[in-house]
């Protein structure tokens, strides 16, 4: 069982300040949702946690297991549990999802050795309605939108991490498939996986169940609570919490406090 913990992250892109010290903590099995308005850093700290590169950290920490993921480089924080389902899931010509995932778990790779890699991919592609020859199919190639998204959630169901950051994960999904993606999560839940799921939208809240839903505005989580939050934030809109802090008005008048 592993507890993400993220405490005063402050990162930037391109010299440009995006994350002013983000706090959140997900425990195992708990899933937690961050929402916000477009531009507000809800995919910087998807992939600041990732480790991409081009985005810098200049305070705070990101543990994973007590690990600390910042020291760590992407392929190392990928063994050591965390799994990013990505908002533009990125093309791999030649490579097929079994040889990915084959990749991906490599010798010690548990399923392979007990099960039968391919059994368990066939299994866990019926159950999400990903159609049997996507799975011959070069990895995101030539797939609509929806398509590789069920495939990002046929790749957290077979590697199994820890922690799960789901960057829009509902993005061009049908209500159906919406369904299936969000029930398979919620069984990986009762597994002990953690999830982080970042969303525009409550339709995804609707079908996968949050324990915490944060608000995030100009790279700040400026409000926290129970699934009711989205709801209010669906009747609302951002307009409540979206006001600039007095320092940012401040420079804004050429004064300072």
């Amino acid at each position: 069982m592993s507890e993400l913990i993220v405490e005063g992250l402050v990162a930037d892109a391109a010299g440009e300040a995006i994350l002013h010290g983000v706090d959140v903590r997900v425990a195992p099995g708990e899933v937690h949702a961050v929402m916000g308005p477009n531009g507000c850093g809800k995919s910087t700290l998807a992939h600041v946690l990732a480790g991409r590169r081009g985005y810098g950290v200049t305070a705070g920490r990101a543990l994973l297991d007590g690990r600390d993921l910042l020291a760590l480089s992407p392929y190392e924080r990928a063994q050591a549990g965390l799994f990013l389902a990505m908002q533009y899931p990125t093309e791999v010509p030649g490579v097929n999802l079994l040889e990915l995932l084959e990749a991906a778990l490599g010798p010690a790779g548990g399923v392979a050795a007990a099960d039968g890699l391919g059994a368990v991919l066939r299994a866990e592609a019926e159950r999400l309605g990903v159609a049997a020859a996507l799975l011959d199919r070069a990895v995101n190639v030539d797939l609509s939108g929806g398509e590789k998204k069920k495939c990002e959630a046929l790749q957290l169901a077979v590697l199994r991490p820890r922690v799960a950051v789901l960057d829009e994960i509902d993005s061009g999904l049908d209500v159906d498939a919406l369904r299936a993606v969000a029930r398979r999560i919620e069984e990986a839940t009762t597994e002990g996986l953690g999830v982080l799921a970042i969303t525009h939208y409550t339709r995804l809240l609707g079908v996968l169940q949050a324990d915490r839903v944060h608000i995030m505005i100009r790279g700040r989580i400026v409000a926290s609570g129970g699934p009711e939050l989205a709801d209010e934030l669906e009747r609302t809109g951002y307009e409540r919490w979206d006001r600039p802090a007095p320092a940012e008005v401040a420079v804004k008048l050429g004064r300072s406090f």
